[in-house]
């Protein structure tokens, strides 16, 4: 079992950054697949960003502003959010799968954090 822990997130204005983090604990989450997703209210959980390895992708509203990286050695995984506009605001949650690839959706990541709350005024 993995236990994932998001933190970093906050009130901004637009154009702002913020920087996420997610702790993992349980197992080590080195050759686990770590993603990014998020929520905002009355829509559907979203694709972010995944990473598997030195496998990165984005979803391309946030390609260019968003990076993904890890530290194997401190067991986290984080999102830099740079130029952050008010559709960014959404719950961000970090999600881990054993399985090898850069997916991009929900289903396919079997552990989730609880989820922290990005806000940016525009």
């Amino acid at each position: 079992q993995v236990q994932l822990v998001e933190s970093g997130g906050g009130f901004v204005q637009a154009g702002g950054s913020l920087r996420l983090s997610c702790a993992a604990s349980g197992r080590s989450i080195s050759i686990y697949t770590m993603g990014w997703f998020r929520q905002a209210p009355g829509k559907e959980r979203e694709f972010v960003a995944t990473r598997w390895s030195g496998a990165i992708a984005y979803a391309d509203s946030v390609k260019g502003r968003f990076t993904i990286s890890r530290d194997n050695a401190k067991n986290t995984v984080a999102l830099q959010m740079n130029s952050l506009k008010p559709e960014d605001t959404a719950v961000y949650y970090c999600a881990a799968t054993r399985r090898p690839g850069t997916f991009r959706l929900a289903h396919e990541y079997d552990y989730w954090g609880q989820g922290t709350q990005v806000t940016v005024s525009s």
